[in-house]
């Protein structure tokens, strides 16, 4: 994606605001600030000034200019920024004259940050931070984004990638002295504990119960039951909106209605399902099915019931007590009986009843299955992905012959390989484009 060019894009959101940023990054940065501004600023000082075409010399705005000289810069190139008022007008007519300027182009999704990465500013794993807080929604999310693109899992796998570069040196050793077998055991023997330290290490880091990406992508809870039960009324109930249609009619809801929630902090995702039932069409069968599907993955199921059903009475459909709670809805009408019987809780979608402390219990258990933040916690499927790739390299080393010495050396190897792709310092080139893409333009 890189190249020789000078890219530029506006970083703010698109639209009308009081304030738009335009970056200008490359070996032509300084040349569009000195034939669009009078005077250059000073490096690194907000500076105001009269922005104007390059061709024409007509004023496009007044606005703040900052000017940052490689390599101290967020992408290691000369760097513009270009704070203007945030009219479409004037971003426009902005974005206008710097392509007028030969060598600048629009930048593409992510390049500012894939620059930056290039140049040594940022680690991968920090960049999947930078995005992931780009896209925070909650406090717990934030916080966690934060600590990522701070380096807190890069310095984590960095110190592990050390020590297997220790680890590789003691058996490179090893080899070196074959012909002295005492000096030869010595030091396999030491890379030996010191691989095993370093196994369970990474197994605990492994054995965390996704809460990282459990924060990173949401606590997602399914609503389940017969037709009409209650659960497009809960959904909207939940969500303060009408996010789903709530009809007296059975089988309304055909598909999955997913709504995301902000509960103390913590991201909840919410879905509304089909009513389980044996259905009469082909159309409900796949809601059906699409119910049940969105239950397996759900990390909570809610499975609501207007009266308080025995347990024979509820369907068996193998979800431990541990991520499903039984939820009497309805609880505004009459029932023959008004003890909850299997269900965990009654609530009234309609009045309100009962709908705090099923918040706190969600919340609850979204904050139990995220458990503590002292400590980084994998965030992304291609960390865990290369973590169990190291460790099985590591298993490898140790259960291996120390007779085949370089056999051995190569499995340390491997594995710090494997690290090393977490944070970008090899071969990473199948993974880049997937990673910034997913970024905005401007970013």
């Amino acid at each position: 994606m890189s190249d020789a060019s000078t890219i530029f894009a506006l970083s703010t959101a698109p639209g009308r605001s009081g304030i738009a940023v335009v970056r200008v990054s490359g070996p032509a940065a300084q040349n569009v600030m000195t034939r669009m501004v009078a005077a250059a600023p000073t490096p690194r000082v907000a500076a105001f000034r009269t922005i104007r075409h390059p061709g024409t010399g007509e004023a496009i705005d007044q606005a703040v200019v900052v000017w940052f000289a490689a390599p101290l810069s967020e992408t290691g190139e000369d760097v513009v920024e270009f704070q203007t008022h945030g009219s479409r007008a004037v971003v426009s007519a902005l974005l206008l004259a710097i392509g007028t300027i030969p060598g600048c182009r629009l930048a593409e999704p992510g390049e500012f940050a894939r620059r930056g990465f290039e140049n040594g500013k940022l680690d991968l794993a920090q960049i999947e931070g930078l995005a992931d807080l780009i896209e925070a929604e909650t406090d717990a999310q934030r916080r966690q984004a934060l600590a990522q693109a701070g380096g807190a899992l890069s310095k984590l796998y960095e110190g592990w990638r050390a020590r297997l570069i220790e680890i590789a040196a003691l058996t490179e050793a090893a080899i070196d002295f074959s012909d002295e077998g005492d000096v030869a055991a010595s030091s396999f023997e030491e890379a030996r504990s010191r691989a095993e330290a370093l196994a369970r290490e990474i197994s605990a880091h492994l054995d965390d119960g996704h809460r990282g990406e459990i924060l990173r992508d949401g606590f997602r809870v399914a609503l389940l039951g017969a037709p009409n039960a209650g659960k497009s009324s809960l959904l909207n109930a939940l969500a303060r909106r009408e996010a789903a249609i709530v009809s007296a009619e059975a089988g309304t809801t055909r598909d999955v209605i997913e709504v995301r929630l902000d509960l103390g902090g913590l991201p909840v995702v919410v879905s509304d399902t089909a009513g389980i039932r044996e259905a009469a069409s082909e159309v409900e069968r796949e809601g059906i099915r699409r119910s049940l599907a969105a239950a397996g993955e759900a990390d909570l199921v809610l499975w609501l019931t207007e009266k308080a059903e025995k347990p024979e009475s509820i369907p068996p459909l193998g979800f431990s007590r541990e991520t499903s709670l039984v939820i009497q809805s309805k609880s505004d009408l009459p029932h023959e009986s008004q003890s909850l019987g299997a269900a965990d809780l009654a609530i009234s979608a309609k009045t309100g009843a009962g709908l705090d402390r099923l918040i706190e219990t969600i919340a609850a258990r979204a904050e139990r299955a995220v458990g503590t933040q002292a400590e980084p916690a994998l965030t992304r499927t291609r960390h865990r992905e290369a973590l169990e790739g190291a460790l099985s390299d590591i298993g490898a080393f140790l259960v291996g012959s120390p007779a085949d010495l370089e056999l051995r050396a190569e499995d340390v190897r491997r594995a710090a390989h494997a690290l090393g792709r977490i944070t970008g310092r090899v071969d990473v080139e199948d993974v880049l484009d997937q990673v910034f893409s997913r970024f905005c333009i401007g970013k």
